[in-house]
């Protein structure tokens, strides 16, 4: 079934793409990923689209995946399978036929802050909260985020967030370049729609082909990435030490790794 926790309007040419799960700071599980999968095809073969604003209902923009489904398969598929059909998804952002614009606010975590950098333009609220957990949870950023932070920031603080797993404030994600413009919360969703209209009222073929120019510039190292971590996330859900860690806190106690 899919989500009615991701919604589609449009304003003219411009597509809104909203999560809509305010009570769990719009934590993604399954069947949003499903639905958000299926309007990023839609779009793709929406005539005159001329802009896209993705963004969340509520607090949040978005807490990333719904921790009581980490690791958990409602599908007789393997963990590569899985992966690999979810970057099928996420690809869909580095091709979709107009630029992505992404409203970001409160917490934004994990695979989500991943396909926000894969967008193309990232605006924050002053309350936006940018976080790659991963880690802590046992497995990686496999969504392709590690290469565009790379892209952006350098290794050091693609380093320092998801090994750490600290908090980059709003501020320090514009200081950084991760997004171009921080504004109060209250006038997030009215900004960037201002910047949806400008980018629609430029000629249409002129921006297409400046997407073209920039994606083919982007994109590669992110395929690269994708690639590697499908890859090392199957491996990491069959180790021992994932096992271990699921094992120690179901136990309450410390876990003791082995590194296999």
């Amino acid at each position: 079934m899919m989500s009615d926790a991701v919604k589609l309007t449009f304003d003219g040419p411009i597509a809104i793409v909203s999560y809509d799960r305010p009570e769990k700071h719009n934590a993604a599980d399954d069947a949003m990923d499903r639905r958000l999968f299926e309007i990023l095809a839609e779009l793709h073969e929406r005539p005159g689209l001329r802009a896209v604003i993705w963004r969340g209902e509520g607090k949040s923009f978005s807490s990333g995946r719904d921790t009581s489904q980490l690791g958990v398969r409602t599908e007789d598929i393997s963990d590569f399978e899985f992966i690999e059909r979810g970057h099928r998804g996420t690809r869909l952002l580095l091709t979709l036929p107009a630029p992505i614009l992404v409203a970001l606010k409160g917490w934004v975590i994990g695979g989500s802050l991943e396909r926000a950098l894969l967008c193309d333009l990232r605006i924050a609220g002053e309350s936006a909260k940018l976080r790659l957990p991963e880690l802590a949870h046992g497995v990686l950023p496999d969504s392709g985020g590690t290469a565009r932070l790379f892209q952006m920031a350098g290794h050091g603080l693609a380093a320092d967030l998801a090994l750490t797993g600290r908090v980059m404030t709003a501020e320090e994600a514009l200081r950084h370049g991760v997004v171009s413009r921080v504004v109060p919360d209250e006038r997030l969703d009215e900004t960037a729609l201002e910047m949806a209209r400008a980018i629609a009222e430029a000629p249409e073929l002129t921006v297409k082909l400046f997407l073209r120019t920039l994606r083919r510039l982007a994109n590669p190292l992110v395929e690269r990435s994708l690639a590697e971590e499908s890859v090392a996330q199957s491996l990491v859900f069959a180790s021992e030490d994932y096992r271990e860690l699921k094992a120690a806190r179901a136990e309450g106690r410390e876990p003791r790794y082995r590194g296999r």
